[in-house]
């Protein structure tokens, strides 16, 4: 049976919000894309404050800078710019809640096209931000300012979500306002594949993070991690974050992550312009429902589902592609080998095997065990009786491979040299967030402000 997913179509069953995750198959391989997202934190160079939204050097002011140089397409919300679209390329510019600046890449085929658009981003937020006295940090977490100091953007979805993360963690306030990440997004055949990667990427996500890991200080000090950024994610809100134990289970498909998704609950829906709240609600609860206290009688849409989708924050989630998201944010080198780690181990039919045999035997008490040591430990972290380290040297040496069976060159290079630099971690056998604890110890005098001069974009 079709249905009509479009955003405005009501819900009337079930079966449409699974057929909306199963729409997402793309079975011809040469339609699969990849989408690179980062995000990184503004400050103001003069005195390493944290960029405020108003003001003539301010977020908005950046917004409308890129606008005005470069054609970006402004988003709304009550009067303020809130993004951008770029009309030709599909990517966006978006402002997490503390005031991150996220590039949402636009879906490209190759990782030469994708490192491309990284660049050509971080040249135009430049080409605005150097005038301004504005400069851009790619790290994992805010190293100097407190919550109190960092500031608060103006968009009504991220009011409801402050005021309920409380009331589920004690770090959910620190996720929204003071972390970083850079995340891929990856398309799939058909709902075995689908599976198929989201085990791998579960399984492989404490990997990746210890890779990336670059998030050892927290205002102005060592904070005893290497990654807080993933620490933050174990004190979150448990309803919708982890590691999804039923992805490993028989019977996972498409109907198993949306009755997951269904019994979830939900942060607002959106009518008219406004964020209505909807926390005291599953999503099964107001498809079979509808509407809530404050405004009973409401009908559940394809565009609530899609906006709920967007609020659950498991290590790997599936929308109409899969979003790998267990990374710090760094800076630009790593922002192309964070893609290339997944798409070399997932676009290659034999790599993906491969993986799959790597990780088969691992129980998911060892891959849980392995997410919560990781955040402290990075390389040296132990499962089925091998460091983190010799799994990921296994592990790139796969991508590697899929990589450059993938054959996709630019000026006869293949995609395979942007895992230089993870190699490079794996042979030193340190994480990015050990070298910034060396510096900070060694070189920059225990004082935070180097970070910000020598690491920033």
């Amino acid at each position: 049976m079709g249905y009509d997913l479009s955003a405005k179509a009501p819900i009337e069953s079930r079966d449409q919000l699974v057929a909306w995750l199963e729409a997402g198959v793309k079975t011809d391989r040469s339609s699969w894309r990849i989408g690179t997202e980062h995000e990184k934190l503004g400050f103001h160079v003069d005195d390493l404050s944290p960029l405020g939204y108003e003001g003539p050097v301010g977020v908005r002011a950046m917004l409308e800078g890129l606008r005005d140089h470069f054609g970006w397409q402004p988003i709304m919300e009550k009067g303020n710019i809130i993004g951008l679209k770029d009309p030709a390329g599909g990517a966006s510019i978006t402002l997490e809640p503390g005031g991150q600046f996220e590039l949402s890449g636009a879906p490209l085929k190759t990782l030469h096209e994708t490192c491309s658009e990284v660049n050509s981003h971080l040249e135009q937020v430049r080409t605005v931000a150097e005038p301004l006295g504005i400069g851009f940090l790619g790290v994992g977490f805010s190293p100097l300012w407190t919550r109190a100091e960092t500031p608060i953007m103006p968009k009504g979805r991220y009011n409801i979500m402050r005021a309920y993360m409380p009331t589920k963690g004690d770090l959910g306030l620190d996720m929204m306002l003071r972390t970083a990440t850079v995340q891929v997004n990856l398309d799939f055949a058909e709902e075995r594949d689908m599976v198929e990667k989201l085990r791998i990427g579960l399984a492989l996500q404490p990997v990746a993070t210890a890779l990336f890991a670059n998030s050892p200080f927290t205002e102005g000090k060592p904070n005893g991690y290497l990654s807080f950024r993933a620490h933050i994610w174990h004190d979150v809100d448990p309803d919708r974050t982890g590691l999804l134990p039923f992805v490993f289970e028989d019977g996972m498909g498409f109907e198993r992550y949306a009755d997951y998704a269904l019994d979830v609950p939900m942060y607002f829906r959106y009518r008219d312009g406004q964020y209505i709240d909807m926390t005291g609600m599953t999503f099964r609860q107001f498809l079979e429902k509808g509407g809530s206290d404050s405004a009973p009688g409401a009908r559940p849409t394809i565009g609530d589902w899609v906006d709920h989708l967007t609020t659950l924050f498991p290590e790997v989630r599936l929308k109409r592609f899969i979003e790998m998201r267990g990374a710090d944010g760094g800076p630009w080198r790593r922002l192309c080998a964070l893609p290339a780690f997944w798409v070399g181990l997932l676009y290659d039919a034999g790599t993906q095997d491969e993986a799959l045999q790597l990780v088969k035997d691992w129980s998911f008490k060892e891959i849980e065990g392995l997410r919560a040591a990781v955040p402290r430990e990075g390389l040296n972290a132990v499962i089925g009786g091998r460091t983190v380290r010799e799994v990921a040297s296994d592990v790139v040496a796969l991508s590697r491979q899929g990589l450059g069976r993938r054959a996709q060159t630019d000026d006869g290079d293949d995609e395979s040299g942007f895992l230089d630099t993870v190699e490079d971690i794996i042979a030193k056998g340190r994480t990015p967030a050990e070298d910034l604890l060396d510096e900070y110890n060694n070189l920059w005098g225990r004082r935070i402000g180097p970070l910000f001069s020598g690491h920033a974009y």
